[in-house]
């Protein structure tokens, strides 16, 4: 079992650290669903140390850092919006997965929703990661809708819409 910390994401050194970790999860995780050439270019686009800087310092995006036994296990990534939050990015690594860390991570924000008086947390998932929409079911979390997103260099995400009440 896991003692299990979220600490938010606010240097330089964390920002690195949080990109690395993206890059290993997301060619672990994603390359079987959607490809190599699409992974790569989704880490540089969204995941990589510039594009979360700027998520953070111009986008009004949070991160948090996933310490399980203080090693870096997972992190998320959050906007807040009318009165919801996006939840853009929850991401474990598979050495800690099956270990509750969703769980934790989900209780966290539960518990900033309700802090921040944000009435949902709201998020998209590949309609063909199965072991992460099932996770999102148990976890609470039901498809509301679905959308394809064009995210430019002839790639979309192909998604459903998912929430979960406060």
């Amino acid at each position: 079992m896991f003692v299990t910390r979220i600490i938010a994401v606010e240097t330089d050194e964390q920002i690195r650290e949080t990109a690395d970790l993206a890059s290993q999860i997301w060619r672990q995780h994603f390359t079987p669903i959607i490809g190599k050439d699409q992974v790569e270019y989704m880490l540089t686009k969204f995941q990589s140390y510039s594009a979360i800087k700027a998520q953070i310092e111009q986008d009004g995006y949070e991160y948090f850092q996933c310490l399980a036994n203080g090693v870096l296990a997972g992190y998320a990534g959050i906007h807040e919006k009318d009165h919801a939050l996006f939840l853009s990015k929850l991401y474990i690594h598979e050495q800690f997965r099956g270990y509750h860390l969703a769980t934790e991570a989900l209780k966290f924000l539960v518990a900033l929703c309700k802090t921040r008086g944000l009435n949902c947390i709201w998020l998209t998932c590949n309609k063909h990661n199965d072991t992460t929409l099932a996770i999102y079911d148990h976890l609470g979390f039901r498809i509301v809708d679905e959308q394809v997103a064009d995210i430019g260099n002839g790639f979309v995400m192909d998604d459903y819409i998912l929430m979960y009440e406060i």
